[in-house]
């Protein structure tokens, strides 16, 4: 069994080391005692809850494509000159930077605030704005 300590569990899960320790009283997440006699969290248990409790906001634009890894957040930043940007965008808990032509910057309307999905396929970032947002 993998081992993690309650302090590490926490910041992967991104709570606080309380709720981790609730957590482990409640039975949801699986623990036991390491070397030293201090409690530590099942990785598998850890990694199980993560992924079923991970939230990120649903793609709602109705656009079907072959790429998996879309992650639909608010554009937190966007930093421009005349020919390249750098766009970064807050997906839940993930910060997805994509480097874009600053026409296609302002063609798709990109600003601190908006809504844009990131498409991820191999090493390219692909940026979209949603047609239909519910």
């Amino acid at each position: 069994m993998s081992q993690i300590r309650i302090k590490d569990a926490a910041q992967f899960l991104a709570v606080s080391d309380d709720t981790v320790r609730r957590w482990i009283d409640a039975g949801t997440l699986a623990s036991g005692k390491d070397d030293s006699g201090r409690t530590v969290v099942d990785g598998l248990s850890l990694a199980t809850l993560a992924r079923e409790n991970a939230v990120l906001a649903a793609d709602t634009s109705g656009i079907g494509r072959s790429a998996r890894n879309r992650f639909v957040g608010l554009v937190t930043k966007v930093t421009m000159d005349t020919v390249m940007a750098q766009v970064e965008i807050q997906c839940g808990p993930h910060r997805v930077v994509s480097l874009l032509s600053s026409e296609a910057v302002r063609e798709l309307g990109l600003e601190p605030g908006s809504v844009a999905i990131a498409v991820v396929k191999a090493t390219s970032v692909i940026v979209e704005t949603p047609t239909v947002m519910a």
